[in-house]
């Protein structure tokens, strides 16, 4: 096993914990896993690693807690690599580095809660056509988990960044965000054409990061009749790497519409969403033409 340098800082908490995951592979790895890639020959066709960093990277992780080893066959035995809780306290750290990427080094600095169409972080999100988003669960706004995949022929996933009842519960400086406006008038036209939807054969989703109570008490406002997950726990973002962004101090999405089947698979992406009104007409139209 390649000889790793210990950090002799004791009592910086930033120090023991580049012990654990300095290494650039580790996080690349915690990564996948948290992406749905749980098997070694998945996760050495992704990274592009030998055999041998690999098998050391994840023997570091399953000692230090972050990841599980678990049996998945018998004959011969093999195992699946799960994220621990200790695993999934560092998504908000996956997340603050692709954010800190797509601003600082694919971008020119500024925060914004959209981007442009030939854009990096755009190509990255088309990109998810085709993919298939790994199982997972949120909780709705009354606190109860849920699949956000239904089991109906297709489902309408919108991320939002925030809505709230009460204009003094935005963010300071909110309405001067690219892109962050408009929530609760993608929402509405959501609920206004809920039964064109239904018609087609799908299920609505609204997710954002927003706590459960939040929502709750927006949906309620709104009159709202399709359930709002959140994914404050970031497990929907690092599954399919969504892009963010940070106001208040919390990873916010920048606002996308996903489509996909009941068999968890992508088959239409919207981003960015410079029209909403739009944005909702052309996901119909997707659903329409899917089904």
């Amino acid at each position: 096993m390649a000889q790793r340098t210990h950090l002799g800082d004791a009592d910086c908490s930033i120090a023991q914990a580049l012990d654990v995951v300095g290494d650039w592979w580790t996080l690349l790895i915690v990564r996948d896993t948290a992406r749905g890639l749980y098997r070694f020959e998945e996760l050495q066709r992704e990274l592009g690693v030998s055999r041998k960093v690999l098998a050391e990277r994840l023997k570091l992780l399953v000692e230090a807690g972050v990841l599980t080893r678990e049996p998945y066959q018998e004959r011969p035995v093999r195992h699946e690599y799960r994220l621990t809780p200790r695993g999934r306290g560092l998504l908000p750290v996956l997340v603050a580095l692709q954010d800190w990427g797509d601003t600082w080094v694919l971008g020119d600095g500024e925060m914004t809660a959209t981007t442009e169409e030939s854009s990096k972080e755009a190509a990255r999100v088309h990109a998810l056509r085709g993919t298939r988003l790994p199982e997972l669960l949120l909780p709705d706004r009354f606190g109860e988990l849920r699949d956000p995949v239904a089991d109906t022929p297709f489902t309408v996933l919108y991320c939002f960044p925030g809505a709230y009842a009460r204009a003094e519960s935005y963010p300071p400086g909110w309405g001067g965000i690219p892109g962050a406006r408009g929530c609760t008038l993608e929402s509405c036209t959501f609920r206004d054409q809920l039964a064109e939807f239904t018609a087609a054969g799908a299920t609505v989703h609204g997710v954002s990061t927003q706590r459960p109570d939040e929502q709750r008490e927006f949906a309620e406002h709104e009159r709202l009749r399709f359930p709002l997950l959140s994914d404050a726990d970031l497990d929907l973002v690092t599954a399919l790497r969504l892009p963010t962004f940070r106001a208040a101090g919390v990873s916010r999405i920048k606002r996308l519409t996903l489509v996909l089947d009941r068999e968890r698979t992508v088959r239409e992406v919207f981003y960015p969403v410079r029209d909403i009104e739009a944005s909702v007409a052309a996901a119909l139209a997707a659903v329409r033409a899917a089904g």
